[in-house]
């Protein structure tokens, strides 16, 4: 079988892959030290010129020189202006005040930028100067590859984002497949609702899928900007560009990309199979999984959604169940790379796995313009894959 024919799945990490002996660097001053100087220089640094965004880096670079079998220690200073080579007078006078006690002869030197994020990264690394390595805490199928059985569970969900995004609409619009990977059964599926309906975008921009020649959908999209007008992720400001009848469809609003619309639909869903999940006062009040903790509060409308329920989940269904708590340990597949509010929403609501076919230059969240699933700052993270299409489906998606 020809590659070209095949599916295949790519861990998107939290970092831009880079080699691993062409790390970025930061300069820094840093200096000789006497080793009975040691504990008291580190301790006055610490206070005067703490490294927040190296930490990572060793402060101090411990060397044995073997013809005098002695311990040689060299201590990071402070950082040290990136466009200056020599010593000047950029060092903060606090730090300069050591120099002379402490017998310091600075020097300008060099350090890694960023934490490693591979074993083989790491041993680059401490080449320049010693850094620490702490392997992901993170144990999330898909990272280390899938098997057959997952890889054909996956290529089949993503055959049916394509088939939504393409049934119906010209031109093309994303579509989201929320799924339960524990029993691999749809939670919601959605296609963008930004207009009124996929016929009222009226732009004349012409789509990357109508290329002569081999079909490379992928590296299309990666070199035309924002060329899928009707894709609210690609465009989130065209809509406010184009006509609207806004009587034709009560569900029209420039925020419901396809990502968001799933969300919604997956309460609904909840709220339906869920009627009487802890309900106190009107309001529900839903315990989260397991994998989540300490227990939180979601406020729900009383009042869902139209949502159409699968017969067969119902009568399934154990009445003695708690309703899940959104969206914890689902997937989530999209023909196109989710913008940043989207990459965001799905934060908020635990997701455990994206997948995504093609990816979004102009606003993606998840790789191409940013990387939301690397930001330390957000007490949730997801795994993120983007899922290279075979020839057929890319076809598909060229007959629109």
């Amino acid at each position: 079988m020809d590659s070209s024919d095949k599916w295949e799945i790519i861990h998107i990490p939290e970092k831009p892959a880079l080699s691993p002996d062409q790390q970025p660097t930061v300069k820094v001053y840093a200096s000789l030290i006497k080793p009975k100087f040691a504990n008291t220089i580190v301790r006055h640094l610490c206070k005067i010129a703490p490294l927040e965004d190296l930490r990572h880096v060793k402060r101090v670079k411990k060397k044995i020189l073997p013809d005098r079998g002695e311990t040689q220690l060299t201590v990071i200073l402070c950082l040290a202006p990136e466009h200056h080579d020599r010593l000047n007078d950029s060092m903060p006078p606090d730090v300069q005040k050591l120099v002379d006690p402490y017998e310091l002869s600075p020097f300008i030197t060099q350090v890694c930028k960023y934490a490693a994020v591979s074993k083989e990264e790491w041993e680059e690394q401490s080449k320049i100067w010693p850094t620490s390595f702490h392997p992901p805490t993170y144990n999330i199928d898909g990272i280390g590859g899938f098997s057959e059985e997952d890889t054909e569970s996956i290529c089949k969900f993503m055959r049916v984002v394509i088939d939504m995004a393409v049934s119906g609409h010209k031109p093309l619009v994303n579509a989201a497949v929320i799924v339960d990977p524990s029993v691999r059964r749809i939670i919601a599926s959605e296609t963008d609702q930004v207009y009124a309906s996929s016929g009222d975008n009226t732009s004349t921009e012409t789509s990357p899928f109508k290329e002569t020649g081999d079909i490379c959908l992928n590296d299309t999209l990666e070199k035309q900007n924002g060329s899928l007008s009707a894709v609210a992720c690609l465009n989130p400001w065209n809509w406010s560009l184009q006509p609207h009848d806004t009587e034709k469809c009560s569900l029209w609003h420039p925020l419901r990309h396809a990502s968001m619309v799933s969300i919604e639909s997956s309460s609904a869903r909840d709220r339906h199979l869920f009627p009487n999940s802890s309900e106190i006062f009107g309001q529900d009040h839903v315990h989260p999984s397991n994998m989540d903790s300490p227990a939180k509060k979601q406020k729900t409308s009383s009042q869902s959604p139209h949502v159409q329920i699968d017969s067969r989940e119902e009568t399934l269904r154990d009445p003695s169940m708690e309703r899940p708590y959104l969206c914890t340990g689902y997937d989530i597949f999209l023909l196109l790379e989710p913008c940043t509010m989207c990459a965001m929403a799905l934060v908020h609501q635990r997701i455990k796995r994206i997948f995504y076919a093609i990816p979004n230059p102009t606003a993606g969240g998840l790789g191409s313009v940013h990387r939301l699933q690397g930001e330390k700052s957000l007490n949730h993270h997801y795994a993120v894959f983007r899922v290279l299409l075979p020839d057929d489906a890319l076809r598909q998606l060229a007959s629109v």
